[in-house]
């Protein structure tokens, strides 16, 4: 009994995180255009598009691959060498598209399953811990994406607008 309580917590609350993360990437990429989508302040620094199509990566080898049994297709150094070849709007339906079907994974996900280890980019991890690393990762990764997107256009993107950040615990 108690693990199932723990089970749906914590896919709960995984799942809430995507879903935070998915909102605030959506605005973003309203945002942008396609020019701004590509442009790479510095051989350094990775493009909007180039996070994005990494994120589609490590969602999909993780998520899809690893717990889902999928096979793992993912091409990680073209994440971050494309400089192009999709606009917005299909980059947009391409990480769309990879976030609703790991997130049915992710809600789906047995028991079992979660405390099964496997081998993932050759290190071992249990499916508590491939859930973890891309709610992390998928976080990390959002937060560059804001932050590019203030960058480029000088905008509060309004994400906590209405909610008083200084209220202290009860």
């Amino acid at each position: 009994m108690m693990e199932n309580i723990f089970r749906k917590e914590f896919i709960d609350q995984s799942l809430k995180t995507m879903d935070e993360n998915t909102s605030k990437i959506k605005a973003c990429m309203i945002q942008l255009d396609d020019k701004e989508i590509w442009f790479r302040h510095n051989e350094h620094v990775n493009s909007v598009g180039n996070i994005i199509l990494h994120l589609c990566g490590n969602i999909r080898q993780y998520i899809i691959s690893s717990l889902g049994g999928a096979p793992d297709v993912r091409e990680r150094d073209l994440e971050f060498s494309t400089a192009g070849g999709f606009t917005n709007e299909e980059l947009t339906a391409k990480w769309q598209d990879t976030i609703r079907e790991a997130t049915m994974i992710i809600a789906r996900v047995s028991p079992e399953n979660l405390l099964r280890h496997r081998i993932v980019q050759g290190t071992e991890h249990s499916g508590i811990s491939i859930i973890v690393h891309v709610t992390e990762h998928y976080s990390y990764h959002t937060g560059q994406i804001i932050f590019l997107t203030k960058l480029y256009k000088n905008i509060d993107m309004g994400f906590y607008a209405g909610i008083d950040l200084n209220q202290r615990n009860t």
